[in-house]
């Protein structure tokens, strides 16, 4: 069976299928049509996990074993395949098949192909998943499309825009829809909910304002999103470096961490806070009420993630993976980037 993305929602609420085949090129959606399954599995007891990336060295026969020997356990488990080539050779191919004919009882098998090729979309392979579970294939959306698509995303984050809002806005993204999400989350943070014009989505997206990467972590600290986002984008309007401001940001996070974990380990909050200057003091409390320690190390690792973008050395955008951090730091993360609350 084949469904469109905005089909999921509804299927899930039926139930779930054994198999599911993500393939397109259009990220976003593919990455939340896996996370929209995931959650749904979740829900309905699926607590394991295990994923398999199948490059030139992947043994095909880990598969198969994994697949055997859920039947030892009474855990309902999620197997994910990533193809990054979108093929799985001769061997894989043989493998999926297989496992379509024989599916194995309380397990979940997710498929992350890619773009493929019109003669892999065609192949035995593709059908017997196909056939076996859901296919979700996504193409990216033309102009018009795209527009329909952040109205609708905007009215999701309560927002209410008018045509040339949106038209703005898809405009702005070029089709791009991970950065049109992240110009609807931020709209949503800045404006809150009601009406949007043009003027609006102009007044939030350029700040004239200075500001200073200090201002920035303070405003993080304090939990106040919105200011949060308004600085960076000034930093960034005014030419900042990035680097500047994760200096600024992960020098924070590593001080809380380390007194997060101190505290975690019995150590008196006054005690664990004895090096924060008093003026800065009430900041890191509320920052500290926000996130544990757990939390606080998983913001760590992003910084160390934030770095290696700035560098060239992982894929993504500087900017983007800045805002995912100064928003976790605030306390409200997009797309689930790490940030915890304590249990009440």
């Amino acid at each position: 069976m084949r469904l469109k993305p905005e089909q999921l929602a509804r299927h899930l609420e039926q139930g779930l299928a054994p198999v599911y085949l993500f393939a397109g090129d259009e990220p976003l959606q593919l990455m939340e049509a896996a996370d929209a399954v995931r959650a749904a599995a979740r829900t309905r007891g699926y607590t394991e996990r295990e994923v398999f990336t199948a490059d030139r060295s992947f043994d095909w026969s880990a598969l198969t074993a994994a697949s055997d020997s859920l039947s030892l356990f009474a855990e309902r488990r999620i197997l994910e395949l990533r193809l990054p080539t979108g093929k799985p050779g001769t061997q894989g191919a043989k493998a999926l098949e297989a496992y379509c004919l024989r599916l194995p009882e309380d397990t979940l098998l997710l498929v992350h192909a890619g773009k493929l090729e019109k003669s892999a979309a065609n192949s035995k392979w593709v059908k017997s998943l196909e056939q076996a579970g859901v296919m979700i294939q996504v193409w990216p959306l033309s102009l018009a499309e795209t527009a329909g698509w952040i109205a609708r995303r905007l009215r999701s984050r309560g927002l209410v825009p008018d045509e040339p809002a949106v038209r703005l806005l898809a405009e702005r993204v070029e089709g791009n829809l991970l950065a049109a999400a992240q110009e609807v989350e931020k709209l949503a943070l800045l404006r809150g909910e009601g009406s949007l014009d043009a003027d609006g989505v102009l007044e939030a997206v350029s700040d004239a304002a200075r500001y200073t990467i200090y201002d920035l972590a303070d405003a993080a600290l304090a939990g106040d999103s919105a200011r949060a986002v308004h600085v960076l984008n000034g930093l960034r309007g005014e030419g900042v470096d990035a680097v500047l401001i994760l200096w600024a940001l992960s020098r924070e996070v590593r001080s809380l961490t380390d007194i997060a974990e101190q505290m975690e380990a019995g150590t008196p909050a006054a005690q664990a806070m004895k090096s924060v200057w008093a003026k800065r003091a009430p900041l890191v409390k509320k920052a500290l009420a926000r996130h544990r320690a757990p939390a606080w190390r998983a913001l760590l690792a992003l910084c160390a993630r934030t770095d290696r973008v700035i560098k060239g050395q992982a894929p993504g955008s500087p900017w983007d993976e800045l805002l995912q951090l100064t928003i976790g730091l605030a306390g409200r993360p997009l797309f689930g980037r790490p940030a915890s609350r304590p249990a009440p």
